[in-house]
């Protein structure tokens, strides 16, 4: 499903938008137990949903989470989840 046909034809997706869907599966993986989630563990998640994966976006999302926690960020403000996008 083209999501930009959602928002309108007119109105194309900003990288931060099309990232909080990376950074919802990956906020899922960490709830279920895996800390440091992998490119294939998002993808896996965001598949089962039947939800479309840009590989470039989702890599780009889990390379930024390197070396953090997500506790931290939480922690730190939301500010920093969308500099992950």
């Amino acid at each position: 499903k083209d999501q930009r046909r959602e928002l309108g034809p007119d109105r194309p997706l900003l990288p931060a938008t099309m990232a909080m869907k990376y950074m919802g599966a990956y906020l899922m993986a960490v709830i279920g137990g895996n800390e440091t989630p992998s490119v294939a563990d998002v993808k896996t998640i965001l598949e089962a949903g039947g939800i479309e994966v840009d590989e470039a976006m989702l890599a780009k999302v889990v390379e930024r989470m390197e070396g953090k926690t997500v506790h931290e960020l939480i922690a730190a403000g939301h500010g920093k989840f969308a500099a992950c996008g």
